[in-house]
């Protein structure tokens, strides 16, 4: 278990810059994710600390070590890929101690640690089935007990989830979490998925087109992203946006006209030099209002059980709302939202947050 310091690591493919200078540090036993769109970098960088590829530039330190140019077999990391790559032909025993049979390890001593690792996984009925017998959850177990077994001092996981249903990512999403808590090891772990991200980080490390857009814990990114990219991508549903205009601004008071027309008066301290451009407000944080500043046709409704997911076009821009089970609201009905004060979030023409203080919030 060891820091991880990453400065300045950069990656080029010929005229095409992956990595563009990246500043990273990880603490020991700290679990970070690492999450972005397609092509944003992330699972470059992360193998770029397990050494499988090499930078272009910049350094890696492992503690108080440089390992930027140090082989795999010598960092004493472990990696889980999103394929399972297990050996069809050997037993799950087999697969999760190959490592330490090519160490030399003794076969008492590899069971004795195979087993060690299947109690913790809930493996242990299945040591000598082979992989062909196992499930997508059960083959993604082993491959995790493979890492675990070699005892390293940093777990990295590349969308280890990305081939499993959806009940099997939240069990073993679930699980994952667990190991962490039980191993104490520092562990990365990669992924497009932000609810994956949400439900296990420590820190998130948001990747955008080679840079950390925001590093955080996920509460901090959820309440306070940096800028639209960041606060488009944390959220489930995504937050809305609404294209507004100055109208004045006093010392507590900010006034906007959005673009369909709607004057919004925001109680907030405003940003010397910083004119607001965007609104953006969850869907959790919009409700149904009839004072409300947004007028919306209904255009779809979802039902999830204990939440429904009611879709509106408003003149400004589409809007979601996150509303509880019973909402007597039905296609092609017109209705007016409103947002609550202390959750909407300000950004700037080029799309950074505005701080704010949100006291009051009204329309008219």
């Amino acid at each position: 278990m060891v820091a991880i310091r990453i400065k300045d690591i950069r990656k080029s493919y010929g005229a095409v810059d992956v990595l563009r200078g990246i500043d990273l540090e990880i603490a020991h036993g700290e679990f970070v994710v690492f999450v972005g769109p397609s092509g944003c970098g992330k699972s470059t960088l992360l193998r770029i600390i397990a050494g499988l590829e090499r930078s272009s530039g910049g350094d890696l330190f492992f503690g108080d070590r440089r390992f930027t140019d140090v082989a795999p077999a010598k960092r004493n990391v472990a990696m889980v890929f999103q394929s399972y790559a297990l050996y069809p032909h050997m037993t799950v025993a087999e697969n999760m101690t190959m490592s330490l049979r090519l160490a030399g390890v003794a076969k008492p001593e590899r069971r004795r640690r195979a087993e060690e690792v299947a109690r913790t996984l809930q493996l242990s009925a299945l040591l000598d089935r082979k992989p062909a017998e196992l499930s997508g959850g059960q083959r993604q177990r082993v491959a995790i007990g493979r890492a675990i077994v070699r005892q390293p001092d940093v777990f990295l996981f590349d969308e280890p989830l990305s081939n499993l249903d959806a009940a099997l990512r939240v069990e073993t999403r679930v699980g994952i979490s667990r190991l962490h808590h039980t191993l104490g090891n520092t562990m990365i772990y990669v992924t497009h998925d932000q609810v994956e991200a949400m439900t296990m980080a420590d820190r998130i490390v948001i990747l955008d087109q080679g840079k950390i857009a925001q590093v955080g814990s996920p509460l901090e990114l959820y309440r306070r992203p940096a800028n639209l990219f960041v606060a488009g991508f944390i959220g489930s549903p995504k937050m809305n946006f609404v294209q507004v205009e100055e109208r004045g601004r006093t010392e507590r008071m900010l006034s906007m006209r959005a673009k369909g027309g709607e004057n919004i008066d925001l109680a907030v301290t405003p940003t010397a030099g910083s004119a607001v451009a965007t609104l953006g407000i969850r869907p959790e944080h919009l409700k149904l209002s009839a004072s409300g500043p947004f007028a919306a046709r209904v255009t779809a409704i979802e039902h999830l059980g204990s939440e429904t997911l009611v879709y509106a076009e408003g003149e400004s821009a589409p809007l979601m709302v996150k509303a509880g089970e019973d909402v007597a609201v039905k296609v092609d009905d017109i209705v007016r939202l409103e947002a609550e004060a202390h959750s909407v979030h300000l950004f700037d023409a080029n799309g950074e947050a505005i701080p704010r203080r949100n006291d009051r919030f009204a329309g008219h």
